[in-house]
């Protein structure tokens, strides 16, 4: 199987919380759309400093992650962002790997979105269908 990349969303969610209360506009929320390596080797999101700084997330506390291959790194949990795809998401709290030249979605998001790999297409999908359950306000 080759790498899978797929476009996400990343969205501050310290300013989402902000708009849904009506103390930011929508323009003002900090995001940025990022082609993405999906590494299930690696359990959270991996951000690198550029992602981060365009986010203007809150550094943290350090944390070892490990990517592919077992591989250990150490890096900054940073402050909560929404991950979006396509119509998806859900909020983590990624690590800022210093250094890191991309962004990486790892099996803890994909599986609280309800994704796979499809290593056919070498794309994500949803793991129940495309349809993503959607709730009435």
């Amino acid at each position: 199987m080759g790498d899978v990349r797929e476009n996400i969303t990343f969205k501050n969610a310290e300013d989402t919380i902000l708009f849904n209360r009506g103390d930011l506009k929508e323009a003002e929320i900090r995001q940025a759309t990022v082609p993405v390596l999906v590494d299930t080797g690696c359990h959270t999101v991996v951000l690198t400093e550029a992602t981060a700084r365009r986010l203007g997330v809150v550094m943290r506390d350090r944390q070892m992650v490990t990517l592919a291959g077992g591989v250990k790194h150490e890096g900054i949990k940073a402050g909560a962002v929404e991950i979006h795809w396509k119509d998806r998401y859900t909020i983590c709290f990624p690590v800022v790997l210093p250094g890191e030249k991309e962004d990486l979605m790892g099996v803890i998001p994909l599986e609280d979105m309800d994704l796979l790999v499809d290593p056919v297409r070498q794309r994500l999908a949803g793991a129940h269908g495309d349809v993503w359950a959607k709730f009435i306000k």
